[in-house]
């Protein structure tokens, strides 16, 4: 047996752990340059307000209800999905980190319990000790328990907890879900679905095996074979290490000159290099790119990108900035608004066994790895102590192209002077 736990609303559900006038009124979370609408409250969500619809759409509509509207906390949301995760896995053998709101615990060692009051413990401790409530799918397979978490959550009967155990259980389940709603088949797979008429879950796993693999290939032969209660999805205890890392951002006004873009892309640059060195990696590949608006005149919309190699794999901050400020010049136009850019690290290989090799045609020899690699972990020490940016490189600064955030909350877990304060 799998549990898959979800935590509800997550966004919208930390901005009301730590600010209990919340509980009963909507609340929504925007996107960055509080843009769109990336979380609603459920009370928010009965006021027909949509996912992804632009704020200033619904502004009259939140104004009038007065919605509790949030500009992304990210800071906030990455330490209480950790808070979530640490007592979930106190709760259960092994377990699984699907997403920040997510994740799959294994439950095969439970069978002498009442999967459905184990499931009811679960709620109350993450309650109790986070404040976010979750809901909880229990099945046979992974695919099963995302189809019971969504029960679980969409209907009031199961009070938060849905457990899919016998075969007549496994079968109500699948006939009540939508063949769009299944874990793993997204919009153009629905739609070959639905024209060969497998609607419901049932239906797909009452379909002729064969004609499953030849026009969803393998992906579908395993959801499939999950659907009919058979486990092909494992427990991953261990992330797969990335391939690549992005880091990126729009901008909050548009940016017009070649140093305020530089100043951006340092930073992104510096941002990718310690992500490097907290996955113990090294990047063999650099990605920059600049972009203008997409609501821009298609003669004012630009697009611009430049990947190329390093001379050596590094995680080295000044290396990956020095060669991402060679590209940008590259690709940068004069007269231009632009308003976003990113910088992309690929072709990533795990340090411990990664040898330098020398190009054959550097123009410089790199640096003694060992020199830049104590450079680094004293200036990652320093920041872990003191806090992120406390030592940077002099070309990273966000003041002039910062993105908004005009509603932005405390980060109540993570920075001493937000920390709520109780006076007696």
């Amino acid at each position: 047996m799998f549990a898959l736990v979800d935590c509800n609303n997550f966004y919208a559900s930390c901005e009301r752990v730590f600010n209990p006038s919340l509980r009963l009124r909507p609340v929504v979370v925007l996107s960055n340059n509080d843009g769109c609408i990336i979380a609603r409250s459920e009370e928010a969500k009965a006021l027909g307000i949509q996912m992804g619809m632009p704020e200033f759409k619904c502004r009259p509509l939140l104004k009038e209800h007065e919605v509790a509207v949030f500009s992304s906390n990210y800071a906030l949301y990455g330490d209480m999905s950790s808070r979530v995760m640490m007592t979930l896995a106190a709760l259960a053998p092994e377990i699984e980190v699907y997403s920040i709101d997510e994740a799959f615990l294994d439950m095969s060692s439970f069978a002498r319990f009442d999967l459905t009051e184990y499931g009811r413990l679960i709620r109350r401790t993450v309650r109790q000790h986070t404040g976010i409530p979750v809901c909880v799918g229990m099945a046979p397979t992974k695919t099963l328990a995302k189809i019971a978490n969504r029960l679980a959550k969409k209907n009031s009967h199961y009070q938060g907890v849905c457990v899919l155990a016998s075969h007549s259980e496994i079968q109500s389940a699948l006939e009540r879900t939508k063949v769009e709603d299944i874990w793993g088949i997204g919009r153009q797979w629905s739609k070959v679905l639905q024209a060969k008429r497998i609607e419901s879950a049932s239906d797909l796993a009452a379909a002729p095996a064969a004609w499953v693999r030849k026009h969803l290939h393998i992906v579908g032969a395993r959801i499939q074979a999950e659907l009919q209660g058979k486990s092909c999805l494992p427990m991953e205890l261990v992330r797969p290490a990335k391939q690549s890392i992005c880091t990126s951002r729009s901008f909050g006004r548009s940016v017009t000159n070649l140093e305020e873009l530089q100043q951006a892309v340092a930073t992104f640059a510096g941002k990718c290099a310690v992500k490097l060195r907290k996955e113990q990696s090294l990047a063999s590949l650099l990605t920059v790119f600049i972009a203008t608006s997409p609501f821009d005149d298609s003669s004012e919309r630009y697009w611009g990108t430049r990947t190329a190699s390093l001379p050596y794999p590094t995680s080295d901050s000044v290396a990956i900035l020095q060669a991402a400020q060679t590209m940008l010049e590259g690709i940068f136009r004069a007269g231009m608004s632009y308003k976003k850019a990113g910088v992309i690290v690929s072709g990533i290989v795990p340090q411990a066994t990664c040898s330098t090799t020398l190009s054959l045609f550097a123009e410089e020899a790199p640096a003694a790895p060992e020199r830049d690699g104590r450079i680094m972990q004293v200036m990652d020490a320093i920041n872990k102590r003191y806090g992120s940016g406390a030592v940077r490189l002099a070309a990273e600064n966000s003041d002039s192209w910062k993105p908004h955030q005009e509603r932005l909350s405390a980060r109540y877990t993570t920075q001493w002077d937000d920390i709520i304060e109780v006076k007696v």
